[in-house]
């Protein structure tokens, strides 16, 4: 079975901390980079050591840079360097050296002069039992695609020598991968996988920069990994990946995630090519909505919690039977307020203060929805429970929350709480219409890469929003039936409504609920007429949708009148009100749909702007 490697180069820290985080993900082997063993204290030897009792193979020592083609006295220089680096490898205890082709303006063209180099490299390598890999930069001066590396490769024609195969200098160029069916697949030394978003960037900027893991950017790295499967090939899959994002964040996270991308493509591409280490994962539970929403607050805030869902038509329908728990329902949407002193939830209240503790999520299988998050390393949640209470299955999701899986075994809301009778009404509001979290930005492309596979979702375009202090990126992931919807948000810029919300909720969460209905105008009122209130909207706003649209007089005098905002796609119609802000922490959204399938982006500056003009100065985080 093919090995799963990274290179030490895609993740942050020294380079002991690498192995170690790399280790503890579970890949199996390692390339080491260079420059993080020159920068590193301690002797190759070791390293070695290390590896080894981390169970860790050193597939490759890379990069080796400009060799081939040189004229003297470069040439026979670059052969003494290669000694060199050869001494280290036996001491890493590795067979492997990556050569990438010469970008020296020194560097003299001709397929058969490298030819020629890698030949008699070659045969230094083989008196020492080591290989010599050769991989094409997409920006190499004269080799920069892998089929002329291949044939070089190839008129070399030396045991020693072989092919390395890098999948954004293929597929970022747009170079076709089909000719690589035909490279055999034992001269193929190793595999490099990388994906990135389309950015219209030189390709060196592009690579060093903006490289993610696959998965997380618009390369068809599966295609790839296709056509070299058809080889034959059985070394490494490694992943060796240049992102600023990664290099500033966590290195045991950026390890799980890369891990957690490998078990991805294998599934996806299953049983169409060779399976990697490792166990088998679970098909995706189909998603049908979400089963309920639990919000931790203090005693004091549950009283203000509870008025605020009463203002918004949800009655009290549980009181749960040993905890100070309480369930609200309306529609399709069961909202819970945990305000024990005790538990998770507490725990989640103390660090974060009032917010979203925990979300379930209404699936098939909760059984088989937990063995896929467990195998893509989510971390899974228990906790004790009472004598007849629910057990439900919970893994570790954004900032810490839980993130519980709930099928029909789960439901019986019986068996936990004690019913409380309420009047019977008409309800307004039907179902969660999206959950939207805020996070650092530099999370973003883990929670999406966590949320798209271990889920059936699937991503919409990023979007960039202005906020009064700066951009917030925004990406919406949606499963078959949209019946659910999370949008994700992160903003570099420190002083953004979500940025705001991370520093004072201290991390990240859920930092809005929007709930679908079915006339927001009668929804609205009756909710004015319990009480509620909502973010107020400028004049000026409805001036430019009354110039845009063609709506009658009536309907524009009730959006200005209830602050509702519109916008339209096609044929397509969508309403969406905002309550207040709770406790400066997170607020709800009132939607109604009519054949729209967005989320009001055209929007959101608008919200954004009323929001920040309802912020208490003092709150907000200086620069």
């Amino acid at each position: 079975m093919n090995k799963r490697s990274i290179a030490t180069v895609s993740l942050s820290g020294a380079l002991d901390e690498k192995l170690r985080a790399i280790a503890s993900a579970g890949f199996e082997a390692v390339e080491i980079f260079e420059n993080d063993l020159l920068s590193f204290g301690s002797k190759p030897r070791d390293i070695a050591k290390l590896c080894k009792d981390l169970n860790l193979e050193i597939c490759a020592f890379q990069p080796f840079r400009d060799f081939e083609g040189m004229p003297e006295p470069q040439r026979t220089r670059n052969f003494a360097r290669a000694e060199c680096k050869f001494d280290l490898m036996h001491e890493l205890g590795t067979d492997l050296l990556l050569i990438c082709s010469n970008v020296s303006p020194s560097s003299l063209g001709g397929i058969d002069r490298a030819a020629d180099d890698f030949r008699e490299l070659g045969d230094r390598a083989a008196k020492r039992s080591l290989r010599v890999g050769y991989e094409a930069l997409a920006w190499g001066r004269h080799v920069n695609d892998y089929r002329d590396a291949w044939e070089i490769v190839r008129r070399a024609d030396h045991p020693a020598i072989g092919v390395i195969l890098d999948s954004f200098h293929a597929l970022a160029p747009g170079f076709p991968v089909r000719a690589m069916a035909s490279i055999p697949g034992d001269k193929i030394f190793l595999v490099q996988l990388a994906d990135a978003p389309k950015l219209e960037l030189d390709i060196l900027s592009w690579s060093r920069h903006f490289r993610s893991f696959p998965g997380q950017g618009d390369l068809p790295v599966g295609e790839f990994m296709q056509a070299v499967a058809a080889t034959g090939y059985t070394g490494p899959w490694s992943l060796e990946i240049f992102n600023d994002q990664f290099r500033a964040g966590s290195a045991a996270q950026t390890a799980v995630d890369g891990l957690r991308s490998l078990i991805l493509l294998q599934d996806h591409l299953a049983p169409d090519w060779p399976k990697l280490v490792g166990e088998p994962l679970a098909p995706k539970p189909k998603s049908s909505g979400t089963g309920f929403i639990e919000f931790a607050v203090n005693e004091t805030k549950a009283g203000e919690l509870a008025q605020l869902f009463s203002q918004l038509g949800f009655r009290k329908t549980g009181k749960h039977r040993s905890k100070m728990v309480e369930r609200w329902s309306q529609g399709k949407v069961e909202l819970v307020i945990n305000s024990e002193t005790d538990g998770f939830a507490h725990s989640h209240y103390v660090t974060h203060g009032p917010g979203v503790c925990a979300i379930a999520l209404d699936v098939d299988n909760a059984g088989l929805a937990m063995q896929r998050a467990e195998t893509l390393k989510a971390r899974t949640f228990y906790q004790p429970v009472g004598p007849g209470e629910l057990e439900i299955p919970a893994i570790h999701g954004v900032g810490g929350s839980l993130l519980y899986f709930l099928d029909q075994a789960g439901k019986n809301w019986d068996t936990d709480f004690a019913p409380v009778a309420s009047d019977a009404s008409t309800d307004a509001l039907l179902a969660v219409d999206h959950i939207a979290q805020s996070m650092p930005y530099d999370e973003m492309l883990s929670w999406l890469l966590f949320y798209t596979g271990i889920l059936d979702l699937k991503r919409l375009p990023q979007m960039e929003i202005a906020d009064p202090r700066g951009l917030v990126q925004s990406q919406a992931l949606i499963n078959g039936d949209r019946s659910l919807r999370f949008v994700v948000n992160g903003s570099s810029a420190n002083r953004t409504l979500p940025a705001r919300f991370i520093s004072e909720f201290f991390g990240s969460g859920v930092q809005h609920v929007a709930f679908a209905c079915e006339d927001i105008f009668a929804a609205v009122a009756a909710m004015r007429a319990r009480g509620a209130g909502f973010l107020d909207i400028p004049d000026n706003y409805y001036d430019d949708i009354e110039a845009k649209y063609d709506l009658a007089p009536d309907v524009m005098a009730k959006l200005r009148a209830n602050h509702i905002l519109y916008d339209r796609e096609g044929d397509g119609e969508f309403f969406q009100v905002y309550t207040h802000i709770f406790d400066e922490r997170f607020f709800f959204e009132i939607v109604e749909r009519r054949s729209y399938q967005g989320f009001g982006a055209a929007n959101a500056g608008i919200r954004l702007a009323a929001q920040a003009r309802e912020v208490r100065p003092s709150s907000v985080p200086r620069a």
